[in-house]
């Protein structure tokens, strides 16, 4: 039995689904680790929630002629939020319902800085739509953000530690020994994986330590009776009359 070919009507456009990511390769060690650091971050801040994506260095489709026009941006990193958290090849509006990201960091470099502040502003303004638009420079450490206001960017004002509040993440970004981080609220360091081992680890052997020292003194307490009774049966006293 032979299966029934499906005919489309003319003109219909078929959109590819399975389209591979096309950028070009980072601009330093530098610019990659910075990337690692934010999608490691914030996965293990979100860690119980499943209802965001985060990646980086990942082309967006946002119109099928770019599949030839070759005109398509990828954001070194960008957070959608009410999005499937799942691994994708790319990130094609027409197949995740048109949502845009809702926030873009783009790693500035001396080759890219101009279209970074003037072309992608403008896109992420005026066709995405993205709410927050933020900058980091790894090498001169240049950091600004932005936020859409009646179809506008205008700068995010800086709390007192220069960081800046993104209200679509819920978190700071600041900069911390010459690379962007994630804080929280009150101002706790979101911190890697690595990190948090790390505090896991010296939290325990505090508490390690404290009970140690608990024992210790316990110990020293018990021997510090047995001593005294030990004196009052020399003396003919019977430490249970006390």
């Amino acid at each position: 039995m032979t299966s029934a070919k499906v005919s489309l009507p003319p003109g219909t456009i078929v959109l590819p689904y399975d389209l591979e990511s096309d950028e070009p390769e980072l601009e330093s060690d530098l610019h990659r680790d910075q990337i690692d650091i934010l999608l490691k971050c914030l996965k293990a801040w979100w860690k119980d929630r499943d209802d965001f994506y985060a990646t980086g260095n990942l082309t967006i489709y946002y119109s099928p002629d770019q599949v030839t026009t070759r005109d398509f941006r990828g954001p070194d990193f960008f957070v959608v939020l009410g999005a499937e958290n799942r691994p994708r090849k790319s990130w094609m509006l027409w197949a995740e319902q048109g949502k845009y990201p809702n926030v873009i960091v783009e790693l500035l470099s001396d080759s890219t800085a101009a279209v970074d502040r003037g072309l992608k502003k403008r896109l992420y303004q005026d066709t995405f739509r993205t709410p927050e638009y933020f900058w980091f420079h790894p090498h001169t450490l240049e950091f600004k953000g932005f936020y859409l206001s009646r179809g506008e960017y205008q700068p995010i004002e800086p709390n007192q530690q220069n960081w800046l509040w993104s209200k679509e993440l819920g978190l700071y970004l600041g900069v911390l020994e010459s690379e962007l981080r994630f804080f929280a609220p009150d101002g706790q360091l979101v911190p890697t994986p690595g990190e948090q081992a790390a505090i896991a680890q010296e939290q325990a052997a505090i508490a390690q330590q404290r009970f140690e020292q608990a024992q210790q003194q316990l110990e020293q307490e018990r021997q510090s009776r047995e001593t005294l009774l030990a004196k009052l049966r020399e003396k003919g006293l019977d430490p249970d009359q006390f």
